[in-house]
């Protein structure tokens, strides 16, 4: 029964590999007269940079370092209000704050799918300094799966720099709701399968094309309970 389990699990793996390879490689078919005038943008505004490379925790708590469209200025972690981001937070840039409201600023992140560092789908990775809120527990088991561009934890924060902006203390709210992530990317880590996958990409296309909004909740009816402050 546990050899079964063993290669139940490692078929898994086997096709989510595959299934992230081909969706990288159709986006990059797909995407490319989007992405060309972004570059070409970046190059030319803000910071005159493309890429912002940033040190994230991955698969089994090992560093990597994460892909994304440049957004913000220079040292930016080390400004104002750290490694987290409000609405109209005065370190991003005019073409950033678009980049961001529109998430084409991940998109980067396909090249570290290809480099097999990060899944379509899985946990979000996170910096060390939000990594070691969760328990030395909920990080074995989170980073169990390679880190994802979208997930669970992602779909319901879609909004996280909005609901961090409203409120009266931004990092005692930050710090409070990790609890809920941890059992979000607990839930996905039980529940990760094929059909879950596609699931949640199709929830992000769905919610990025149309501005959807909670049909993770409705599609996935066995969540953890949202706190009230979440």
């Amino acid at each position: 029964m546990q050899a079964l389990r063993i290669s139940s699990k490692s078929m898994y793996h086997f096709f989510k590999r595959i299934l992230d390879i081909v969706i990288v490689l159709i986006a990059l078919l797909l995407l490319s007269p989007l992405l060309i005038p972004v570059i070409l943008i970046l190059l030319l505004t803000g910071e005159h940079e493309v890429f912002y490379l940033q040190k994230r925790i991955g698969y089994q708590g090992k560093s990597f370092y994460i892909w994304k469209f440049a957004t913000m200025i220079k040292n930016s972690p080390q400004i104002g209000t750290g490694e987290i981001t409000l609405r109209n937070d005065p370190r991003v840039t005019h073409f950033g704050k678009f980049l961001r409201r529109t998430k084409i600023n991940e998109l980067p992140q396909i090249f570290n799918v290809l480099r097999g560092e990060m899944s379509i789908v899985g946990p979000r990775p996170l910096m060390e300094v939000s990594y070691l809120l969760y328990t030395p527990e909920q990080q074995k088991m989170v980073y169990a799966s390679k880190p994802g561009i979208t997930g669970i934890s992602s779909l319901i924060f879609r909004d996280e720099e909005k609901i961090l902006s409203e409120a009266a203390d931004p990092r005692k709210l930050y710090n409070a709701i990790f609890p809920y992530k941890a059992a979000l990317e607990i839930w996905y880590h039980q529940h990760a399968s094929l059909c879950v996958d596609v699931m949640i990409i199709f929830i992000t296309a769905v919610e990025l094309i149309f501005g959807t909004k909670n049909l993770t909740e409705k599609v996935f009816k066995n969540l953890p309970a949202r706190p009230s402050f979440a």
